[in-house]
């Protein structure tokens, strides 16, 4: 039975693709976005913000999960 072993090639170069400042910027900003808009459905919502009428499905359909990240409830 025969091993074969990749050897690096002499004078190939791989560099790691890198991101522009504009592009991380507008990942950071969409990613802290999000992450406020998930912090106010589950931790300071509490039923306030009416998405679906006059209903709290929002809170509960967060409500385990506002328990089990330490926010009051009731």
């Amino acid at each position: 039975m025969s091993t074969h072993v990749a050897t690096p090639q002499p004078g190939v170069a791989v560099s790691p693709e890198a991101l522009s400042r504009t592009r991380v910027a507008l990942i950071l900003g969409i990613t802290v976005l999000l992450a406020l808009l998930a912090y106010y459905f589950i931790g300071v919502d509490e039923g306030m913000t009416s998405v679906f009428g006059h209903t709290m499905v929002v809170h509960e359909w967060v409500h385990d999960a506002r328990h089990f990240l330490g926010f009051p409830c009731h």
